[in-house]
């Protein structure tokens, strides 16, 4: 999912991250397609999954702390925002795994829009989408919204080697720092300043095997989404922080859903518990139980 980011930041060293529904879309068709042409209707609507008693949630398979399993049983902050919104509709929450493919753009035509090559099956409601207006004009067949907070990249550790708090990016001149493969993190580091950081930016499979590598200290700092390092983080040698990024402004984002847009009511519905949720405290409430401090969306 986080490789979404990394195509952003792509787009934005090449002058496209500033382009709006016009320049992205010929006409009105382009971004809200003709129901006429859309022969392949896939999925259920509102009425069928309230006939049926379940409603189901694409959500990232290995995926802690928003979603994951343990034998038989789903947890994570995702999977528990799901099931209230399947309680307040009065039916049940199922789930279905799945591993990210090669960018957003393609889980959600795998996931919400036209389902997988294997089977054609879609979910009713794909969780932890982010939200943003280029990514809604390049996917005309799903609907973005349901915003229920705002993610950023962190910097975890080791308080003894900073003892004065996150070090910023001109540190790692110095110090080795950890990310994980194929990510914003990584892409941002890389690249500082014509990659005069490369040498002492360790890469890992992802953001566990970064996390004990810092522990291990085989590195003295590591950078990554905040939600998950905030998860890790068991130790009281390690810090985390969201310190201020040298030159790079894509280091927030908003998380949400996304729902193919033939099913509006699917989706309004789930847009009004989530915004219900986000008022009253129990988002940020779920955030609490996951260790993972809680960031509200831009609306």
């Amino acid at each position: 999912m986080y490789r979404f980011l990394l195509s952003v930041c792509l787009l934005a060293t090449s002058g496209l991250a500033s382009a709006n529904c016009a320049d992205l879309a010929k006409g009105f068709g382009d971004v809200v397609p003709n129901r006429a042409d859309a022969v392949n209707i896939v999925g259920q609507d509102f009425d069928a999954v309230l006939e049926r008693g379940f409603i189901t949630f694409a959500v990232y398979e290995d995926f802690a702390p928003y979603s994951w399993e343990e034998g038989a049983k789903a947890k994570g902050i995702d999977i528990e925002i799901a099931k209230v919104i399947a309680k307040e509709m009065g039916v049940e929450a199922k789930f279905n795994f799945f591993m990210s493919a090669e960018n957003v753009d393609a889980d959600f035509r795998n996931q919400v829009s036209r389902g997988p090559l294997v089977n054609g099956e879609v979910s009713n409601v794909m969780m932890h989408a982010p939200y943003n207006k280029d990514l809604q004009c390049r996917n005309e067949f799903v609907v973005l919204g349901g915003q229920y907070f705002n993610e950023t990249l962190a910097t975890a550790y080791q308080k003894d080697v900073f003892p004065d708090g996150a070090p910023t990016t001109p540190y790692y001149r110095f110090h080795k720092v950890g990310v994980e493969n194929d990510t914003i993190s990584a892409f941002y580091l890389d690249n500082f300043n014509g990659g005069m950081l490369t040498k002492n930016v360790v890469h890992y499979p992802d953001h566990q095997a970064a996390f004990d590598g810092l522990v291990k200290r085989e590195v003295d700092a590591l950078m990554g989404v905040k939600g998950k390092l905030e998860y890790l983080d068991q130790s009281d040698d390690i810090e985390v922080e969201s310190p201020p990024l040298v030159n790079f402004s894509l280091n927030e984002w908003t998380i949400g859903i996304a729902v193919n847009f033939r099913y509006r009511e699917i989706f309004y519905t789930v847009d009004g518990i989530i915004a219900d949720m986000v008022k009253d405290g129990r988002m940020a409430k779920i955030f609490e139980e996951y260790d993972v401090s809680y960031a509200g969306p831009d609306y």
